[in-house]
């Protein structure tokens, strides 16, 4: 792989100022953001823009790629190792599971990846910005897809998604972490992460560098920026293609300029991703073709925001579970039901629930979710969040990012730190703090970083001080309140076709509190959004290699291909928009490999 950070800035310099000079007529009126520490790398041989080189067998290694160096990975390393993480976080590879065969491609495709930082108006913290340029990119026939990483991944959060549709179709695909990531910081050793991926010490240019005096711990951009970066995912979006736009213009100087006018650009992304694209369908202007959501975390006024559901969830689910059969394996539900049922008997103890013993303390916690509107689907796919403590994961993260905490002031006390044998913070290694870019997921527990409370014995403790943040009224609560309201969604411009899919067994975003009220306000306004619902999915697709999961669900990634082929096709004035569709699946069952008639793709 070729580093030429040179060329590259040159190129970004000049066409800064060429994009102020040639700006189309739909985005006359905003100035070119501006990009710092560009850099430019070549991918070809056995170093593809898909995979890495790793092609499907490496992903489904259940081992990532070593480094020579486990204290100093290279950037190739790192990179490599970062394709098989979020590959396998978002995406069933597992044989019998269709990818490669029924749907998707992880062919080797060569080409180039330009990156850089970007930074909105007002945010005291860059995001990362991608843009993967293909060797078979047509100038004749322009098109790049715009997407947003998954959850708070990394990078490649969305590479399974945007990447492994737009790339073998010749289009260029452009990332963005859209202000979350893993760029990591490490407090004890005062080092955090260059632009490639390796660690550098403070002072250096670094991706984030937190505002704060602590000497002890690890920070990360999603919660301790301080900038609430879910407020602005619709701009990191946006920037996101604008980058794409120049990044072109550098590749193909002969064929320049790029502009919105002369070059598709289609959204995509999944989960948080998903509701990025959203957010960018209500920016001003017609800067996009078109916009595909899957299972998209998205609040609209009058629907339940995330943080609201995920601390009820965090306080009553593992309970209200206990009133449910046949729950899927695994997580360890018969290992868990004695912590179930001591969570039951502590909400009962602070008067969240009633009940004599603990099947009534389960039906009481059960009918208080499904009152707020959970449905039995989301409950049962919601067991995986429950076994992975993901409820909690997300509450503590987003209350001090909706909040504008920094590392020292998090809400009910929280912090993060690696931990030692006997659970006391500890120093990371070098080793450590080397795998977090390429090995977190951007919200921890992962990678070696765990949550740190005030009160870890009494668990309930910190659940319900996050929970009073939605609930109550006092100073915290109210600048949690406020971060929420941040990111409420607009309505989608005019005549853009949007696409929703979700899973209707979504335990993780239930439709109920996403999806659903989007679609329903969008139509009310007349917007041209259609919205496919799929029985039988759930959020996870890369947990369907377990078997019970796979048994009994299908994944959404094949739903979110098709319909990016139906609006492709319609763009191009070869076919017609999805329609809205209630997708009859069927489970495959135990031992079996998943079939088309399986996915009852609409037709």
């Amino acid at each position: 792989m070729n580093l030429t950070p040179v060329r590259i800035a040159v190129a970004g310099a000049a066409l800064a100022l060429a994009a102020c000079a040639t700006q189309s007529p739909r985005n006359a009126k905003e100035a070119a953001p501006v990009f710092s520490q560009p850099r430019t790398t070549d991918h070809r041989g056995g170093d593809d823009l898909l995979s890495g080189g790793l092609g499907l067998a490496g992903l489904r290694a259940l081992t990532p790629p070593a480094f020579a160096d486990a204290g100093h990975p290279t950037p190739v390393e790192l990179r490599r190792r970062a394709l098989w993480s979020n590959w396998r976080g978002i995406a069933d590879l597992a044989p019998g599971g269709g990818y490669g065969e029924l749907y998707g491609t992880i062919a080797p495709i060569a080409g180039r990846e330009f990156s850089a930082f970007a930074t909105v108006a007002g945010a005291n913290q860059p995001h990362r910005v991608l843009v993967q340029v293909p060797d078979a990119f047509d100038t004749g026939k322009r098109c790049v897809v715009v997407t947003a990483s998954s959850g708070s991944r990394g990078i490649y959060g969305s590479i399974a998604v945007a990447g492994a549709w737009g790339l073998p179709k010749g289009c260029a695909v452009a990332y963005t972490d859209k202000g979350a990531g893993t760029d990591y910081f490490d407090l004890d050793a005062g080092q955090g992460v260059r632009a490639d991926g390796t660690v550098g010490a403070r002072g250096e240019p670094l991706a984030f560098d937190p505002a704060t005096t602590a000497t002890s711990g690890v920070a990360f951009k999603h919660a301790h920026s301080k900038d609430n970066p879910e407020a602005d995912w619709g701009r990191h979006v946006k920037q996101a293609a604008q980058f794409a736009l120049q990044s072109l213009d550098a590749a193909f100087p002969a064929a320049a300029p790029f502009t919105f006018d002369n070059t598709r650009v289609i959204a995509v992304g999944i989960s948080n991703g998903g509701g990025a694209v959203l957010r960018a369908a209500a920016l001003d202007g017609d800067w996009l073709d078109a916009v595909v959501a899957g299972e998209p975390n998205v609040f609209v006024e009058g629907a339940r925001p995330l943080y609201d559901y995920t601390t009820q969830a965090a306080l009553l689910m593992p309970c209200a579970l206990l009133h449910l059969q046949n729950l899927p394996q695994p997580p360890l539900t018969a290992q868990s039901v004695p912590l179930w049922t001591q969570r039951c008997a502590a909400l009962k103890a602070a008067g969240l629930v009633e009940g004599d013993d603990t099947v009534a303390q389960a039906r009481s916690a059960y009918e208080a979710m499904k009152a707020s509107g959970w449905t039995d689907q989301a409950l049962r796919a919601g067991a995986l969040s429950v076994g992975f403590d993901l409820w909690r994961a997300v509450a503590v993260t987003y209350a001090s990012a909706y909040g504008r905490y920094g590392f020292g002031d998090m809400p009910c006390g929280n912090r993060y730190a690696a931990l030692g044998t006997d659970f006391a913070p500890r120093a990371a290694t070098a080793a450590e703090r080397a795998a977090w870019w390429s090995d977190a997921s951007g919200i921890p527990p992962g990678a070696g970083v765990h949550i740190v409370e005030q009160n870890p014995t009494v668990p309930l403790t910190t659940l319900q001080c996050l929970r009073a943040m939605w609930t109550g009224n006092d100073a915290d609560a109210a600048r949690v309140k406020q971060g929420v309201a941040e990111t409420r969604a607009g309505l989608p411009r005019e005549g853009l076709p949007v696409v929703v899919i979700h899973g209707t067994d979504d335990g993780l975003i239930p439709p109920a509190f996403s999806s659903a009220p989007y679609v329903r306000q969008a139509k009310a306004a007349g917007r041209d959004v259609r919205y496919w619902e799929v029985r039988n999915a759930q959020h996870f697709d890369a947990f369907l290699g377990l078997p019970d999961y796979g048994a009994r669900y299908l994944p959404l990634l094949p739903y979110v291909y098709e319909a990016l082929d139906r609006v492709d096709a319609h763009l191009d004035g070869a076919g017609s928009l999805p329609t809205d569709a209630v997708i009859e699946t069927t489970p495959r069952g135990v031992g079996k490999a998943l079939t088309a008639s399986d996915l009852a793709m609409p037709r």
